[in-house]
């Protein structure tokens, strides 16, 4: 995490100011985003971005994130 707004920068160069990540929670609680404060925001509906029908096809994921910047809603709202 310490290089990734400068790595994502020069790449993109746009400003990262949010992180997500999604874990399964059948099979994992996600105690070790928790232990890093990442703030779990909810839950995946089980459908991949490639399912074009709105079928579920995989367990639900939880939703976790981790602002980079104090201000990341502004960011993400501007």
């Amino acid at each position: 995490m310490r290089g990734l707004r400068q790595d994502w920068q020069a790449k993109y160069r746009r400003p990262l100011s949010l992180v997500e990540s999604f874990v399964d929670t059948s099979r994992f609680a996600g105690t070790c985003y928790r232990a890093a404060n990442w703030i779990e925001v909810g839950q995946t509906t089980g459908r991949t971005r490639q399912e074009k029908l709105h079928r579920v096809t995989s367990p639900p994921k939880g939703v976790w994130v981790y602002p980079l910047s104090p201000d990341f809603r502004r960011q993400l709202t501007t």
